[in-house]
């Protein structure tokens, strides 16, 4: 028998659902032909309402207005092509579009998710051309303490008979991204389907591991400046990596087993993992690649070892950064000590901020050196 408290919620819920039968259907975001878009949320009692977009060049607000039957709607200016993440302000506070269906996976920042398509299509859109598969592990980090994971993409025509190696590229993700965002933001398994399609990139295996060797970092939300942790996560996820992700990666996969193929890149705190693990371990990776790397205090310190000898054992540094972002100080200073010590790098500076945009095309131009 219902309880009095089970009635009153089967009640609501009755009620709630024939609202939401009886509403009208609300389409947002709406791509139009031209590029633009327009957005929608119904909030009779608000009294204010935005749009956070996140471009290129930073986060952009588009004031939305309320009509009589109290829906919010703005449009925006037409967009390049791009994937777009946005939340919406609803008097102060942060929400995601209820009537979104793609989501951002963020620790710290969720958000909604849509695609201004491109004619031809962007190397990240999904097309008609042969694709790859995705795999996820799940394990027990030893050296972390807890339960970790790493995803796993085989290229096109993998050869499951492993007569054939390949190399593998780690690709590490930012701080706030979970271990899936170079798959729902990158759009790196659809990059590299279109790139291999079109003979741009070798085969390759990537490999987009969890990035936090020290989880409790995360407990500092964004105020992670003079953060004794920030060090200690990337040196010990550098041994998780090292002791625990590439034996189980080459234990599992066919994969070459020497530097030469064996490449690491990642994005902001990805990106100085990438340099801390890969210039400290000139004899486990050969192809070194960071976008918008997070800084290092003292460069020095971090590489004690590092010279020119060393170095000379790299096929490629490569770093790379967005102009408008903040990093781009400290990503200088980094290449002004490595020209100091008379080590190569490739530099590539590109429009743009600290955002998605900029290294899903960071990738596009990575993805085509390596294994070369």
């Amino acid at each position: 028998m219902f309880g009095m408290k089970s009635l009153c919620m089967f009640i609501f819920a009755v009620f709630c659902w024939s609202t939401i039968m009886t509403a009208e259907p609300i389409t947002s975001p709406e791509v139009h032909p031209d590029g633009s878009v327009t957005f929608r949320l119904m909030a009779p009692s608000a009294q204010k309402a935005e749009v956070q977009l996140d471009v290129a060049s930073g986060i952009v607000t588009l004031t939305m207005n309320k009509d009589n039957a109290g829906l919010w709607s703005v449009t925006s200016k037409s967009l390049m092509p791009d994937m777009y993440s946005y939340r919406i302000s609803v008097d102060g506070v942060l929400m995601i579009d209820p009537n979104v269906h793609l989501f951002e996976p963020n620790i710290f920042e969720q958000g909604g998710l849509f695609t201004v398509p491109s004619s031809p299509p962007e190397p990240w859109e999904q097309t008609d051309v042969p694709h790859g598969t995705l795999h996820r592990h799940s394990y027990r980090s030893n050296i972390v303490g807890r339960q970790s994971e790493f995803y796993v993409y085989t290229p096109p025509k993998f050869d499951v008979s492993r007569k054939t190696k390949y190399p593998v590229l780690y690709l590490l993700h930012g701080y706030s991204d979970m271990a899936d965002a170079w798959i729902v933001m990158g759009r790196a398994n659809f990059i590299l389907d279109d790139m291999i399609a079109h003979k741009k990139a070798m085969p390759m295996i990537v490999v987009m591991p969890l990035g936090y060797g020290t989880p409790q970092l995360l407990e500092s939300g964004w105020n992670l400046e003079h953060n004794e942790l920030w060090l200690k996560n990337i040196e010990r996820f550098t041994e998780v990596l090292l002791a625990e992700v590439i034996p189980e990666v080459e234990r599992q996969y066919p994969v070459q087993r020497d530097s030469n193929s064996r490449a690491i890149a990642g994005l902001s705190m990805g990106g100085a993992e990438s340099l801390y693990a890969g210039l400290n371990h000139l004899d486990e990776f050969a192809w070194i690649g960071s976008m918008s790397a997070a800084s290092f205090n003292n460069s020095g310190d971090i590489f004690p070892k590092l010279d020119e000898q060393k170095a000379a054992k790299l096929k490629l540094l490569w770093i790379a950064c967005g102009k408008e972002d903040d990093l781009i100080k400290g990503n200088r200073q980094f290449k002004a000590w490595l020209a100091s010590k008379n080590i190569k790098f490739d530099s590539v500076e590109t429009e743009g901020a600290h955002a998605w945009p900029v290294w899903r095309r960071n990738l596009i131009q990575l993805a085509p050196v390596l294994f070369r």
